[in-house]
This record gives structure tokens, C-alpha cells and sequence, in this order.
């Protein structure tokens, strides 16, 4: 068997001057000296026998060799993470998650999902011990992909070539706005909004990288060409709120609006607009050593494809 040169250390050092781009501050948050930091990084590239760095003044920015290094020592990190706490705990590390969801899941489908997943585990996860993270789709993604969540349910496209990504379930994408609207009064009627109107309407639309926004750009850009105007809103709870207060029309997943319909609130409009559906999805790290909590929260979920959470 072949004697292995590298060490933990070296890899949780190399990622966190990936990360920071400097010594200095890979330093402060690894608890090292800079220098000590630094010898570490040239240990490291002399054992590889690999430039890992390009360096610029004090900067050092991951070239190819770093760039195919960081997954695999990221895995390496949390592989050994989750061997630290199987030998604290074992019964802790069988009921450990770190999930991620995006905004309109982790707000109105995910409580459900844990208090299904925990209520079937063996004695009701007794050690069990989560960690629950809420953003956007992008973040989400990028944050599994780098080890710091265990699973992620997002509503959007993921762009990350790392991650394993599962279909998972549909949500319908409704357009609404105030029920005191001229907009409402024509549904009510039995009257569609025609796109021309459509067109002038000021939409209420998410941020940039939300899974909301994709979706809803998808289905509307095609039809509206733009939004001519606009209010841009961090939270579909925000836009739902804006929208009863009669601030202008949203186009917001069924499970958002609901309540809001069910009590009055808001108003379904007729458009010429085609039904849209959105396609969610959970995924993984392909790299990812998956603990027996992960793999029984991904089947209970993966169950729940086909039926409404």
C-alpha cells in the first residue's frame, strides 16, 4: 500500500486561501499564522509536484490544477467531518441533516416535509439534530456544491455541474393582483386580460437568481417581451403582501397564494396567457458520502414527487 503524503490539514488549508484569496485571511479563519499558512500552501504544491495558485501581489487565485483540486478536497473535508461525529455520536450522525431550500419551498413545502420525515424516524430522531438554510436557488446550488448543505430542494434550473439533480415536483404559476383591480373585475366578469394590457401592467417580480424569477421570466418574456414596468421585490411573501395592496400584478406559485385566494384577498386573472407549471428539483453532490439520514429523506421525498406536500 502506498504511504499517503498529504494531510487533512494541508486540504482544509488550501481551501480556505481558495476561498478568502489570501494568506492573511485564510489565516484568521483557519486559527494559523500567515506564515505557517503559507509554507503550507507551498507544502502542499511541492508534494503535488503542482503549481495550485496564480499569484498576483498578496492575491493567490486558483488556477486549472486548483480549480480541479477544490471539489475533491471539499468531499475529502466533509467525508471526514461526518467520521469526527460518528465517533462523538453515532446515533447524532445517523440523524444529522443540512438542508437547503429555496425561498418558496423552505417557507410553505419543507415544515411539512420535516414533520412527516421526523415523525417516521425510529423513536421520533430522538438525537436528531438539522440545520435548515433558506435563499435563493442560486445559493442554495452553490452551497451544496460546496459541502456546506447535505441536500437541496430548489424550484429553479441548477447551473452547477457538480450536483446531482432530481426532478422532483410541480407547482402551478398563477397570475393574481388586488381583487378592488379593473384587472379582477374583467376575470369576474368572464373576461381574459388581453396581452396588450397585460404588457402595461407593472409587475411584481424577485431578484435575480431566484428560482421565482427564472420561472416566471420563462413563461412571461416570451409573451410580454418585457416588463415595461416593474417593482422588484426580495421575498414572494413581500410580492403577495404588495400585490393585495393593490401595487401592481405577480405571477407567484400556487402554494404562495392560496390562503390569499381561499380568503378573498387576492384575485386569480383570466389571461391568454398558457397554463404554467414549474418543475422542482432536489439535488446532491455527486461526491457526496451519503449518511443514512440523507438517504431516508431523499426517498420520503422523492415519494412525494407525485402527490401535493
Amino acid at each position: 500500500m502506498n504511504t499517503l503524503r498529504l494531510t487533512l490539514r494541508q486540504l482544509q488549508i488550501f481551501v480556505a486561501v481558495a476561498r478568502s484569496g489570501t494568506t492573511t485571511a485564510a489565516s484568521a479563519e483557519i486559527a494559523l499564522s500567515q506564515s505557517a499558512t503559507s509554507s503550507a500552501v507551498n507544502e502542499l504544491e511541492r508534494l503535488l509536484s503542482l503549481r495550485l495558485f496564480d499569484r498576483a501581489g498578496k492575491r493567490l487565485l486558483l488556477n486549472d490544477n486548483g480549480r480541479a483540486l477544490l471539489p475533491r478536497a471539499l468531499a475529502l473535508l466533509d467525508g471526514a467531518a461526518g467520521i469526527e461525529l460518528m465517533s462523538r455520536d453515532g446515533s447524532a450522525q445517523a440523524q444529522s441533516l443540512r438542508i437547503g431550500a429555496s425561498t418558496t419551498i423552505g417557507n410553505y413545502v419543507l415544515p411539512r416535509l420535516l414533520a412527516r420525515f421526523v415523525a417516521a424516524q425510529p423513536g421520533h430522531a430522538s438525537a436528531w439534530r438539522s440545520k435548515v438554510v433558506i435563499g435563493n436557488t442560486a445559493a442554495i446550488c452553490d452551497a451544496v456544491a460546496a459541502f456546506e448543505l447535505d441536500v437541496g430542494l430548489i424550484e429553479g434550473p441548477c447551473h452547477q455541474a457538480a450536483l446531482a439533480v432530481t426532478p422532483w415536483h410541480q407547482d402551478e404559476m398563477v397570475v393574481v393582483t388586488s381583487p378592488d383591480s379593473a384587472w379582477a373585475r374583467m376575470s369576474l366578469a368572464g373576461e381574459r386580460v388581453p396581452m396588450r394590457t397585460l404588457r402595461e401592467g407593472v409587475w411584481l417580480v424577485r431578484e435575480l437568481g431566484s428560482g421565482t424569477r427564472e420561472a416566471t421570466d420563462q413563461s412571461l418574456l416570451p409573451h410580454l417581451r418585457s416588463y415595461r414596468r416593474s417593482i422588484e421585490l426580495g421575498s414572494s411573501e413581500a410580492i403577495k403582501h404588495a400585490a393585495e395592496a393593490g401595487m401592481g400584478v405577480a405571477c407567484l406559485s400556487s402554494w404562495v397564494v392560496s390562503d390569499a385566494l381561499e380568503a378573498g384577498r387576492l384575485c386569480r386573472i383570466a389571461t391568454t396567457l398558457p397554463r404554467q407549471l414549474r418543475q422542482s428539483h432536489l439535488v446532491v453532490h455527486r461526491d457526496k458520502q451519503p449518511t443514512a439520514s440523507l438517504l431516508a429523506f431523499v426517498d420520503q421525498v422523492s415519494g412525494a414527487e407525485k402527490t401535493a406536500p
